[in-house]
């Protein structure tokens, strides 16, 4: 499948007001390879399948988790990281992506992990604050990423956390290893 078809194939399974997010998470992503030395056309490609699975049904998205044996823990959490997980599956076995970094940045792009790769940030952080993005403290966290992918981050998994705090929800854990490891990684 080349470059068109799977952006025509990724884009039929959501609105158009999603498209609009991942178009941005892709030229984003491309932006932030490009000023931190990582690889843009591996950034573009994660960027483009990250949201694959977000709007798919909870229940079919359960099913994958639970039949190709992926992290259980997170039926656990709220469901809107699922789409990450089931994104990684789908990537991988649905579009034919081989490439471990490229599949571990679609997983890894809402909660982030231990030991995250330039890649997993660049993907992760472009979906924080791609330009139709708007929540308190977003254009912080841009200025942040003109200059440092790892305080950029940091900010992005502390407004994360604040918000979830703020409604009394759960946060899931790996997001908070994630931000605690990249602030041990800068002291």
């Amino acid at each position: 499948m080349n470059r068109e078809q799977m952006i025509e194939s990724v884009r039929s399974q959501m609105p158009e007001k999603r498209w609009k997010h991942v178009e941005g998470v892709m030229a984003t992503s491309i932006i932030l390879a490009e000023r931190f030395g990582e690889d843009p056309v591996k950034a573009e490609l994660a960027a483009i399948l990250h949201d694959v699975a977000k709007f798919w049904p909870i229940t079919k998205m359960e099913q994958i988790i639970r039949e190709q044996q992926l992290d259980e823990g997170l039926l656990t959490h709220d469901k809107a990281l699922w789409h990450a997980e089931v994104g990684y599956w789908v990537a991988e076995h649905e579009y034919g992506i081989k490439d471990q970094d490229v599949l571990d940045a679609i997983r890894y792009h809402t909660s982030g992990r231990i030991g995250m790769t330039k890649l997993d940030k660049v993907v992760c952080l472009a979906d924080y604050i791609e330009p139709g993005r708007e929540f308190p403290g977003v254009e912080r966290i841009r200025e942040l990423s003109e200059t440092n992918l790892e305080q950029a981050l940091i900010a992005g998994f502390d407004s994360t956390i604040s918000f979830l705090v703020e409604k009394g929800n759960r946060i899931y854990p790996l997001t908070v290893e994630a931000r605690n490891d990249l602030i041990e990684q800068k002291n």
